[in-house]
């Protein structure tokens, strides 16, 4: 059998329910893209019935997803002279860096289960943080693409400012609380601002417990979100 099927239907709850037939699944098995949306109309709707199209893909079962999880950790470097290496290059340009930008800054760097932990602190720092966290997330590119210079295998590289990234994960969790409840006040779905691949797994992982309440992303890319629905 198939791992996906596009299925169509009067309105996107329809089209996924006959989706969910012919997979023969429920919906928290499945991940879901509208193909078509209800709400978009043109010029020929008037004359033809509305059909929403949506794409339903299987999620891949835990073990399946356990298993990729320990190979991607065994692709990194675990050599601790090349981390060593390239935590002293990441150092350099950091101070390099910082002293350019803000002197009130200070920052950190340690080896952790073979992965290299940078922490920025101080004074002044919210414009390294960026909307949403999207300028920390470009530095910590530039920071890995610099520690994975000179080496054969991949180092794992994680940045962190003022504690944004815990910060982020408690006020996720609070909105999936609080939507979740509304949710279930209402019965009707809600779709979150779209977010990217870790917040929305915060979202999802918040919610995942909840007999109640399911979760789903629909979008792409930078439009990717989170929709919060009642079983």
């Amino acid at each position: 059998m198939s791992n996906s099927v596009i299925s169509e239907g009067k309105t996107t709850a329809e089209a996924v329910e006959n989706g969910l037939k012919i997979l023969k699944v429920s919906k928290d098995k499945v991940e879901i893209k509208v193909l078509e949306n209800e709400n978009k109309k043109s010029f020929f709707s008037i004359l033809a019935p509305r059909v929403v199209k949506v794409e339903l893909t299987l999620k891949e079962n835990k073990e399946k997803i356990e298993k990729k999880t320990e190979i991607i950790n065994k692709e990194y470097n675990s050599n601790i002279n090349e981390i060593e290496t390239a935590k002293v290059d990441v150092e350099k340009f950091l101070k390099q860096f910082i002293n350019k930008i803000n002197d009130k800054i200070v920052y950190n760097l340690k080896i952790e289960d073979n992965t290299i932990i940078v922490n920025i602190e101080g004074n002044s720092y919210g414009n390294l943080i960026g909307y949403r966290g999207e300028t920390l997330n470009a530095m910590q590119i530039i920071l890995s693409s610099i520690a994975n210079k000179k080496v054969k295998e991949r180092i794992k590289l994680i940045l962190d400012i003022g504690n944004y990234r815990e910060k982020r994960e408690k006020i996720l969790e609070e909105l999936a609380e609080k939507v979740s409840k509304t949710v279930l006040k209402n019965g009707k779905n809600i779709t979150l601002e779209p977010m990217n691949a870790f917040e929305r797994k915060i979202i999802h992982s918040k919610l995942q417990e909840n007999p109640r309440i399911e979760t789903y992303s629909i979008g792409e890319g930078d439009s990717r979100r989170v929709v919060i629905a009642k079983k």
